[in-house]
């Protein structure tokens, strides 16, 4: 009979305990402890094929040349192209996390059924094998080379992959797996950990592509051991608000890439359609006329975008002034009303202020700082900023407007998009002189463009 031991693990973190305890001294989170059974005895449940090539166990120079391909695939996705950094890479992995319904299953389905490659075997642990035809059927896909397994068990998958040897791996969800090497229920640290490490194994073996579907917990990380993310190549979020029809995909962490780049998917009818000229959409509902509104230029990786910042600024009658914002950091916002109040001298201290980026965007470049300045100003003096004018520059705590990089992109997509006019740090040492149709217009101070403002 197999000895077994049990021991207890953080269901957050995945830190081991012999023994149960409250609060884990890892994370800090309180009653998170579960017992789990370890087999001891087992011989593991996944070994390497004999017919694989083994590489060699010698140091290998660094300037030497390799024989593995490091040529990317392209997909027929460009927005997820970019987020990876320029397409998949042979025998990377994966992780895509997000919250229940946002739309992953939909976007794997669709990179399955659109992978260039011939043979994808889509695993799914979740959903049966007619629940998934019918997603595809309603979204309009077709995909003679896609091939669908309903199961959990991972040494079956596996084993299923060497027969079929697929170009691309796609499990769905991670968290359903399960694997003999121990006897813990699925979901529990110690299966998601083992489960996923043999898939990485075979991933590595073959060289295939592995994209591994995550679910988040209630405060938005990634459900499981910390040690997933640091086991897997690439991690993803897809994140959006389900009453907006925008979709995010942002990368947290690439082995083989920027960790900057976003992409934008408009979920419609038939499936998640990219956004290539993201700017130009999220300024399409502009109202005009309308005073608080300024359009700051930010970079999402290398790519310039134009989003519109929203401010109301009135008088509080409930006594207690009150602050809110959606898209941008509330202690960021504090500072820049803080220097309006000091370098120009409005009042803001009994006035509510609610500031909001349109199209459901968070926004963490300090670029844009100064297109929340000038929504603050146009609302607090209720003087509408013209159509044509646009932001771009950071703020600093003595009112300064301070130079930012890539200024040049910035300014490129404004004038593309019909802007005349860009405000710009003055300590920017040179301005192309290459982008026609317009004006830049050189800032030192928020006090100079307040005095120009309200002219």
């Amino acid at each position: 009979m197999a000895k077994t031991k049990s021991a207890f693990f953080c269901q957050e973190c995945g830190a081991q305990s012999p023994k149960w305890i409250g609060k884990c001294p890892s994370c800090g989170k309180w009653n998170t402890y579960v017992e789990e059974i370890i087999s001891t005895d087992k011989v593991a449940a996944y070994q390497r094929d004999p017919s694989e090539k083994k590489k060699a166990l010698s140091p290998v120079r660094l300037g030497d040349e390799v024989s593995e391909t490091t040529e990317r695939i392209q997909i027929a996705d460009n927005e997820f192209n970019r987020v990876l950094g320029g397409g998949v890479m042979p025998g990377s992995v994966i992780l895509v996390g997000g919250e229940p319904g946002i739309g992953k299953s939909t976007l794997m389905l669709q990179i399955a059924a659109n992978y260039p490659e011939s043979g994808v075997l889509y695993v799914s642990g979740e959903e049966s094998i007619h629940q998934i035809q019918s997603r595809a059927k309603r979204i309009g896909l077709k995909a003679d080379e896609c091939y669908l397994l309903a199961d959990t068990f991972t040494p079956d998958i596996i084993k299923i992959s060497k027969k079929l040897n697929p170009q691309l791996l796609i499990i769905d969800s991670i968290q359903t797996m399960r694997t003999d090497r121990v006897e813990s229920g699925a979901g529990s640290v110690s299966q998601i950990r083992e489960s996923t490490a043999e898939i990485i194994s075979f991933a590595k073996n073959r060289n295939i592509p592995v994209f591994l579907i995550g679910h988040i917990t209630k405060d938005g990380s990634l459900a499981g051991p910390k040690v997933l993310e640091h086991m897997v190549d690439v991690v993803l979020y897809f994140e959006g608000d389900r009453n907006n029809i925008y979709r995010i995909l942002r990368t947290v962490k690439n082995r083989y890439g920027s960790t900057s780049e976003m992409g934008i998917y408009e979920m419609q009818q038939d499936g998640l359609i990219s956004v290539e000229n993201p700017s130009e959409l999220l300024l399409s509902g502009r109202a005009e006329n309308l005073s608080g509104i300024a359009v700051g230029a930010t970079m999402e990786g290398l790519r310039p975008i134009l989003i519109e910042a929203q401010a109301l600024v009135t008088k509080a009658v409930y006594g207690t002034p009150q602050r809110s914002v959606n898209g941008f950091d509330m202690r960021r916002l504090n500072m820049l009303l803080a220097v309006l109040e000091k370098r120009c001298g409005l009042r803001l201290g009994m006035q509510d202020v609610f500031l909001n980026i349109a199209g459901g965007i968070r926004v963490d470049d300090p670029a844009i700082d100064f297109a929340v300045i000038a929504s603050l100003i146009s609302s607090y003096e209720d003087i509408q900023i013209p159509v044509e004018w646009c932001f771009a520059g950071e703020v600093g705590l003595a009112g300064e407007v301070r130079a930012i990089p890539k200024i040049e992109q910035r300014i490129a997509e404004a004038a593309k998009l019909g802007f005349n006019k860009i405000f710009v740090s003055a300590n920017i040492k040179s301005i192309p002189k290459s982008i026609k149709g317009i004006d830049i217009i050189k800032i030192n101070k928020v006090q100079t463009f307040h005095e120009y403002f309200i002219k």
